[in-house]
C-alpha cells in the first residue's frame, strides 16, 4: 500500500474537525481512476486538497450548505490575491486591541457576510472552531492570546490551495445527498457529516444538523446506484466511543486510524489518543480489490511540489 504524507499539502484555513491530520490516512483507499472526487460537506477541504496534492483525481465538487463559507471558497479558487489583500489589511488593523476588533469584524460578518470577514474569523478564533447560534449567527469567541495565521503565511497557503483546485473545482450549496448521488462509477464520494459522531442533539459548529436516519437512507440510494464512497463517521478517545456505529446492512467495510492525542482530552489534562472510524462503500472496495489485481497505480511525479512556512 502506497505511504503518503500531509507535509506538502496546504490548508487554506484552521477549521475545527478538519481531516488535514489523517488525510494520508484516507488516501490509500482512493482509487487510481478517480474521474470526480465529491466532498459534500467539505469543510476545509482538506481530503480533496490531499487528493489534489497527490494528483489522484481529474476533477472535483465542494459542497457545503453553509453558503458563507462555500462564497469564501469560491475567492479562495478565483481571487485568491484579492482575498490575502483583504486579509492582510484585516490582520493589521487589529491592533492594538484585538479582543474587540475581533468582535466588530464579527458583527460585520453577520450583517454582510463577506468572504474576508469569515477568513479573518477562522483565523482567530479559538481551534478553529465554528460555532453558531440558533438564529444562525456566527458567535465563537477570539482565542486572545494569538493574532491568527500571518499575512505572509495565508497570502501562501491561498494561492497554493488556488493553485491545485482552480480551473477543474466546482463549488455548490445544497443538500449533500443530491450532490453525492451525482456521482458516476469513475468518481469518489468523499464524506464527513457534520456531527462527528459525538451528539445527537444539534451542533452548534454547524448551521443544520443532519439525522442518523436521514444518513442511513441517503446511503442506501448510494449503494443502490453503486457509488464509490468513503465516510469518515464515529470513533474512540480513550475508553469513550463517539456514536452510534453505521448499521451492519450497508455491508460497509469499517476500519480505524490512529490520529493521535485528542486536543479535547489534553485540554482537559488527558492523554488519551484518539481512534477516527472511515468507512468504505462495497462498490468501492470492489474497484480497489480489482485494482490491486493491476500493475502499481501511483507515479510519484503525479505529485506536485510546493513550499510552505
Amino acid at each position: 500500500m502506497k505511504a503518503y504524507s500531509n507535509l506538502l499539502v496546504p490548508h487554506p484555513f484552521p477549521y475545527q474537525g478538519s481531516k488535514r491530520g489523517i488525510a494520508k490516512d484516507i488516501l490509500p483507499h482512493v482509487p487510481g481512476d478517480v474521474q470526480c472526487l465529491i466532498e459534500p460537506f467539505c469543510g476545509a477541504g482538506a481530503v480533496s486538497l490531499a487528493v489534489a496534492a497527490n494528483g489522484l483525481a481529474k476533477r472535483f465538487v465542494l459542497n457545503d450548505i453553509n453558503e458563507p463559507l462555500m462564497k469564501l471558497w469560491v475567492e479562495i479558487l478565483e481571487r485568491p490575491d484579492l482575498l490575502a489583500d483583504h486579509y492582510d489589511r484585516l490582520w493589521l488593523a487589529q491592533e492594538p486591541d484585538r479582543k474587540e476588533y475581533f468582535f466588530k469584524i464579527r458583527d460585520a460578518f453577520n450583517r454582510s457576510h463577506q468572504p474576508h470577514h469569515l477568513l479573518y474569523l477562522l483565523a482567530r478564533i479559538v481551534k478553529g472552531a465554528v460555532r453558531y447560534s440558533s438564529d444562525g449567527f456566527f458567535n465563537q469567541s477570539a482565542d486572545n492570546r494569538r493574532s491568527g495565521m500571518k499575512p505572509h503565511t495565508m497570502r501562501l497557503n491561498l494561492l497554493c490551495v488556488s493553485r491545485l483546485l482552480a480551473h477543474k473545482t466546482q463549488v455548490h450549496t445544497g443538500g449533500f445527498a443530491e450532490i453525492a448521488g451525482t456521482a458516476g462509477a469513475k468518481d469518489l464520494v468523499y464524506m464527513d457529516p457534520p456531527y462527528q459522531g459525538t451528539s445527537f442533539t444539534r451542533d452548534h459548529r454547524y448551521l443544520h444538523g443532519l439525522t442518523y436516519d436521514d444518513f442511513v437512507d441517503a446511503l442506501i440510494e448510494m449503494n443502490e446506484k453503486d457509488i464509490s464512497y468513503i465516510i469518515s463517521y464515529d470513533g474512540i478517545t480513550g475508553n469513550k466511543t463517539h456514536g452510534k456505529p453505521l448499521p451492519e446492512h450497508l455491508a460497509l467495510k469499517h476500519l480505524y486510524i490512529h490520529a493521535g492525542r485528542s486536543s479535547q482530552a489534553t485540554l482537559l489534562g488527558g492523554n488519551a489518543e484518539t481512534i477516527e472510524s472511515i468507512y468504505l462503500s462495497s462498490a468501492l472496495v470492489e474497484r480497489l480489490a480489482s485494482e490491486a489485481e493491476k500493475p502499481v497505480r501511483y507515479d510519484q511525479q503525479r505529485q506536485q511540489e510546493f513550499s510552505f512556512v
